[in-house]
Formats: C-alpha cells, structure tokens, sequence
C-alpha cells in the first residue's frame, strides 16, 4: 500500500510510467500482468510521438505535492439554466490561477541535471509564463520568460514576483516567440513550450485524471482549446478510461485556428478577444494530430456568449474566470439542445483577468440582463421638467445613475430638450414599466 514517491529530477515517462503500472497492478487495480504491461509501455514510448495515458498517469505521479488538487463539484443552479447535468473543475484555484502549472511543473521536472543548470526559457504574455516562472523558483532553476511589450504591468511584476527574468521584446507574440528561440540558442537554455510539447500535454492531461476520479459517470467534457494543450491531454484520459465518453473543443469566433485545421474551413481571424489566454494564430502540430484522432467535435462560441458565461459564474458560482476560463459555459448556453439530459464536465481554466476588463464585462452583462437600462425622455425645455421626470422613475423604483440634458444635439424642436437617463432596474419587465410610467404621464420615452 505505500505510494510511489516523486522521481529524482530527470527520469523519462517510460521508467516512471512503468513504474505506475506496476504498482498499479500489485495494488489490485488491474488484473494483467505487470511485465506484460511494462511491455505495452515500452511499445508505446518507441512509437514515434503520440502521448498515451501512461504518459499522463506518470504526470500525475510527478505532480504530486506540488499543486492543489482542485475540487470538481456539481452546479444545480447552472444545470437548472442550461439543461445539462454540470460539474464544474475549478483550476482557476491553481496558485497562479490556470492550469498551465501542470505542464509547466511536468516538463520542468523531467529536465536533465545539465538542463537545470543552464535554465529554462519560456514565451508567454500570460498564465504559462506565470506557471513556469512560479515552479523554476521552487525548483531552483533560473527562468527567463519572454514577453511582448503591450504585456499589462501586472502580468509583468506578477512574473518578475516569482524570481523570473523578465525581457520586453517586440510589439506582437510571433516577434516575442522568435526572440525567445533565438535566445534559448545563443544562452542554452531549454525552451519550455506553452502547448506544442509531450511533456506540457501530459501535465494539462492531469485535469481529467482527477475530474473522472471525483466524477466517473460524466458523458461529456467540453474544453477550452488555444493551441491545444488542455484538450489534448485530456482527450488522451478520456479515450482510456471511458471510451465512449464525447470530447467538445471550443473555440472563440476571433480565433478559430485549430477549428479552421482540423474542419478544413477557412473563417477569417480576428485581432482580439475577451478570451485572450485562448487567442492562438497557430495551433500546435502534436496536439492538432491528438485532437483529430480523439476529439468527438470543435464547435464555436461568439464575444457575448463568453461575456453572458463569465458574469453567470461570478454571480451564480461566486468565481471570478477569465475570458478562456468562461468558454466550456458559452458553449452549453449557446448550443442548449446538444448537451440538454448530458452529465457536462466544465474545465474553469483560469482566473486572470484585467480588473477594468471585468468592470466593463460585468456593466455590459447587466445591460444585457435589462438591469442597467438607458431612457431617452423628450420633454418641454422649462422648469419642473427634470424634476417630474425623476420623481416619476423613482416612485417606479428605478435607480438613476446618470443624468445628461441635452439641448444642442437633438432632433426635438428649439421649445423641447432631450434627457437621457440611465438607470439601474430589477429587469426587462421593470424597464417596461417605467418607459409605460412616463408615457401615461405624456412623455416620449424611448429606450436606448
């Protein structure tokens, strides 16, 4: 019964991977023999590339100790809203907020002692810079993290907290990524890819490991893909454990890359999304070919779908996603009848989030929602008229939180003036009602 320990730094999958099996075999977890599947082990490793669950069980063993196990819980309330039976992993629990610390831990501890000395080079605007320069400090490696230059400060500071070297370079990710490899060059260090490497791929395969251990029963996972990491390792897991257990990959519409590969279509590519950590131009080679073998489909999911999912999280669930974090919810909202009667397992990948953006998402949603609502009332031009007005939205129970009166920019005659309110209400209907108040009251109350 007693565990396996963590490997000393630089073991590869094969020896731990058969390690895995055979204790999981003298656990009375599987009934072959262990030689038997030290044998499959080999034949797999020796196959040229493509990651299989044994790769993912020895992710897990190195893994180990070195970040939360975070929880996955039903939602009755968002099962009520979408139909399906949803179960939520909160990976935005994670020490830097994403899953990127998996593949980043897994792939650091498998470096050689040589490796290790030299150091690791990564390039990231975002949560797999954090992920890499968080576990090189706990490990003791010097990291060098390469970001472009419109990088938010935050990010910055945040990478340069955790002991990283920090180099600004270029105005976009391409210009970045190139200044990284030719450094990884000129320095040796060891490049850490953010998606397009085995090592990464098994790491982030982890999720799914622990999402059918808490929830063996789920007949769906729906997944975030940027360049393909996540869904990669994940879609490996759920091939072993359960065969027929379908396998969705979302996408934004500003950034539909891996959809356009692997559907062999062609919509254009936008130059920004609110789901920025998922905002890839190129999806990665190995996880392209896992994911058209094992990924059931690829569907896509539009900037308001992502908005309406992140502000039900925040106000249903109580937790903060980023846009990334918030698309496997876009998707049950947008495509209700597809996973309607189905046990759906959510991935929330990340929790970084730039504050103003999320202030502007959450106004927007309440907009969206009829709770902040704005009112064109045209009126005469003399005294008294501001006055009825607001005392007419406030007797409805309206709250105003802007005032502007405007007598240049209108169309109304010179006698008459525009007033523009924006008020907050409980709803559609309650906007209803104080559009029919001012009316009745003679007003040309308009909406918008």
């Amino acid at each position: 019964g007693e565990g396996i320990r963590c490997p000393p730094r630089g073991w590869d999958n094969k020896r731990l991977a058969i390690k895995c099996l055979q204790h999981s075999c003298l656990r009375g977890h599987h009934t072959a023999d262990w030689r038997k599947m030290e044998v499959l082990a080999e034949k797999r490793h020796d196959n040229g590339g493509m990651i299989e669950y044994t790769d993912i069980l020895a992710a897990a063993q190195r893994l180990q100790g070195h970040l939360l196990r975070t929880p996955c819980v039903a939602s009755q309330t968002l099962s009520d809203i979408t139909g399906a039976q949803v179960f939520l992993k909160f990976e935005n629990l994670q020490f830097t907020a994403s899953f990127k610390e998996r593949g980043a831990c897994n792939k650091l501890a498998q470096l050689t002692p040589e490796q290790s000395a030299r150091g690791v080079i990564a390039m990231s605007a975002g949560n797999h810079a954090q992920g890499v320069a968080y576990h090189a400090q706990r490990l003791g490696l010097h990291a060098v993290i390469v970001m472009p230059r419109f990088t938010p400060g935050v990010k910055v500071e945040r990478t340069r907290g955790f002991g990283a070297e920090v180099i600004l370079h270029g105005d976009t990710l391409e210009e970045a990524r190139s200044h990284a490899f030719a450094l990884a060059d000129r320095r040796h260090l060891t490049f850490v890819h953010p998606y397009d490497d085995e090592a990464i791929i098994a790491g982030q395969g982890t999720v799914a490991l622990e999402m059918l251990e808490d929830v063996p029963d789920l007949d769906t996972l729906v997944v975030a893909i940027g360049g393909g990491g996540l869904i990669s390792g994940m879609a490996t897991v759920a091939r072993a454990l359960r065969p027929t257990m379908e396998v969705v990959g979302v996408q934004t519409v500003r950034f539909p890359a891996m959809f356009n590969a692997v559907k062999d279509t062609h919509h254009p590519q936008g130059t920004s999304t609110i789901a920025e950590g998922i905002a890839v131009g190129t999806p990665g080679r190995i996880p392209m070919d896992i994911i058209r073998q094992r990924v059931d489909d690829l569907v896509l999911v539009d900037e308001g779908d992502i908005e309406q999912a992140l502000v039900m999280l925040l106000e249903v669930e109580k937790t903060l996603v980023e846009g990334a974090g918030a698309v496997g919810l876009a998707a049950l909202l947008k495509y209700p009848e597809r996973f309607k009667g189905k046990r759906v397992g959510l991935v929330l990948c990340g929790g970084n989030i730039d504050p103003l953006l999320l202030a502007a998402i959450i106004e927007r949603g309440m907009v969206r929602a009829g709770r902040l609502a704005r009112i064109r009332v045209g009126a005469r031009d003399v005294p008294g008229s501001l006055a009825r007005i607001t005392a007419m939205v406030a007797e409805a129970g309206a709250n105003i939180e802007e005032v502007h009166h405007q007598r240049a920019f209108t169309t109304l005659s010179a006698q008459n003036a525009e007033i523009e309110l924006v008020v907050q209400t409980r709803g559609h209907a309650h906007v209803a009602d104080v559009l029919g108040v001012l009316r009745q009251a003679g007003f040309d109350a308009q909406l918008g």
